[in-house]
């Protein structure tokens, strides 16, 4: 217990790493997700391919195959990146971890908004035509909200699901919980007692996340309630 007192500010910034990084990808994440997800639907062929072969790819390899290709093999294409400008970002960790992290709930939401928007009922549809709505007008005020309504249960397991793979990061230096944990326990020995602490700490803030996107789910479909009432 000793070791886990003496150790407590590693633990804590180690903590602020991990819900950074967590909460920059899934912002990005939902904000590439929600226009990828139209254009899955009702885009034209030579953009809904491409987005469709973007998803198959980050959906059907592993997280931590796409870390490596863009932590170690960004170093093959240095002389593109230096032309760009982008060079000293992609040696930066911590980018190319948040980056990996984006790209990969990036792929995934969108398939979860695709299905959401696929149930919103017809009848919704067609009564917004009816009364003058079509296009972005109408996937803005009707399909988008009804569609995050019925998709955020599962984007929420997403969320969940982003935050525990996030420890992979830890294999590229980036000193989140898992890796500050593995760097304690490796020193001092104590596997068990410094796991056991990183573990709990995951627990809490899983648990503290759910907390967050229920309380928006019962906003969000407030309305719901107030008509079953």
């Amino acid at each position: 217990m000793d070791i886990i007192i003496a150790n407590l500010p590693r633990f804590f910034g180690a903590t602020l790493v991990t819900l950074q990084i967590t909460a920059i990808a899934v912002f990005i994440g939902f904000c590439i997700a929600i226009p990828l997800s139209v254009i899955r639907i009702a885009g034209p062929k030579f953009l809904s391919w491409p987005v469709y072969l973007f998803t198959f790819y980050f959906r059907g390899t592993p997280l931590l195959v796409q870390i490596f290709l863009i932590y170690y093999g960004s170093g093959q294409f240095m002389e593109q990146l230096h032309a760009l400008g982008l060079w000293g970002l992609f040696q930066s960790p911590w980018f190319c971890a948040v980056l990996a992290l984006t790209l990969n709930t990036a792929a995934y939401s969108t398939e979860i908004f695709r299905g959401g928007i696929q149930g919103v009922p017809a009848g919704e549809i067609e009564a917004a035509r009816a009364c003058g709505m079509s296009g972005a007008l109408l996937y803005r005020r009707v399909v988008i909200p009804r569609a995050l309504r019925i998709a955020w249960p599962s984007y929420t397991n997403e969320v969940i699901f982003l935050l525990q793979a996030s420890s992979l990061v830890s294999i590229i230096t980036v000193m989140d919980i898992t890796g500050v944990a593995g760097e304690i326990a490796t020193r001092s020995f104590a596997f068990y007692e410094v796991y056991l602490f990183a573990a709990a700490i995951y627990i809490l803030i899983v648990y503290g996340v759910l907390w967050v996107f229920h309380r928006i789910e019962k906003r969000i479909n407030a309305f719901l309630h107030v008509g079953s009432a």
